[in-house]
């Protein structure tokens, strides 16, 4: 469940390696949430265009096509991170010590694995795309404006790459976990109890008020 989940940190060189990687992910996730707000100020745009003078955005189609990959993948990454992926924390809950650390490191591992296929595929797909030989790079192009679409085609392959990285990160500490059976390991989210997450979300809100 979304919002449940805390992750520690330490002085650990795991740790040190997590918070480095968060902060690429966080940048990553802001371009997406820019992207969001690129399209409302595009669609202000355009449909005053058409109200007011009768001339719409050129191309209105052809930059939601170009912004929807930043839009869909750039914040995976950071959302893994904090736990925020639908799961079955109902289940996962009731896990504890190296029942539940096993049940995570086979799960991320089995979501690494579907990555990892995927981002071969999606490389390959931005490949037949691209071409340096050819106008703007590229083989092929919207159909309005002509815009190129390798750009956006390559976005997915390099938010699965982050997502890889961070899959890899959680791997090893749910491993290391495992076989120290710590009791509250680092750089992986946990499923925070009832009051644990109240604690978080008041102090989100209170945050937010200042």
């Amino acid at each position: 469940m979304a919002g449940s989940s805390l992750v520690l940190s330490d002085d650990s060189l795991l740790s040190r390696v997590d918070q480095r990687l968060y902060r690429l992910e966080g940048v990553l996730a802001l371009l997406s949430g820019l992207a969001v707000f690129s399209l409302m100020l595009l669609a202000v745009v355009s449909v005053g265009g058409r109200n007011l003078l009768n001339q719409p955005l050129p191309g209105y189609v052809d930059w939601i096509e170009q912004a929807m990959p930043l839009i869909a993948f750039m914040g995976i990454s950071y959302t893994q991170r904090d736990g925020g992926h639908i799961r079955m924390d109902m289940i996962v809950g009731k896990l504890r010590g190296r029942t539940l650390y096993l049940v995570e490191f086979i799960t991320t591992l089995a979501i690494l694995i579907l990555m990892a296929l995927l981002v071969w595929g999606s490389w390959a797909h931005f490949a037949r795309s691209f071409d340096f030989g050819a106008p703007l790079w590229s083989r092929d192009s919207s159909m309005d404006i002509a815009l190129p679409i390798w750009p956006a085609k390559l976005l997915a392959p390099v938010a699965f790459g982050v997502l890889c990285l961070r899959l890899v990160l959680q791997l090893i500490a749910y491993g290391r976990a495992f076989r120290d059976n710590e009791p509250r390991p680092v750089a992986v989210p946990l499923v925070a109890d009832a009051a644990t997450q109240a604690a978080m979300e008041a102090e989100h809100v209170s945050a937010h008020d200042k």
